[in-house]
């Protein structure tokens, strides 16, 4: 399985959305928050050109916010 890596404030409904997605089908990942990561601010911006979150990063393939169907696809998890 590709590495998995979410960048996620605490308030966001949608990284929450992600997580539990992920718990959910077993998948491993690691969660940066950007609130306090200001470093890791920057590198999610230059990895999506986007400054909201949840951005995942599944193997170098971007995804922006919680696009499940996407997720189920980059991650190879059977319907």
């Amino acid at each position: 399985m590709p590495k998995v890596i979410i960048y996620t404030t605490p308030s966001c409904v949608y990284c929450k959305m992600a997580k539990e997605f992920f718990k959910e089908h077993a998948v491993a990942y690691e969660e940066i928050n950007v609130a306090i990561d200001e470093k890791a601010q920057g590198e999610m911006i230059e990895k999506s050109g986007q400054m909201g979150v949840p951005v995942i990063d599944i193997g170098g393939e971007i995804v922006i916010g919680y696009d499940k169907e996407m997720l189920i696809e980059l991650l190879g998890i059977k319907k």
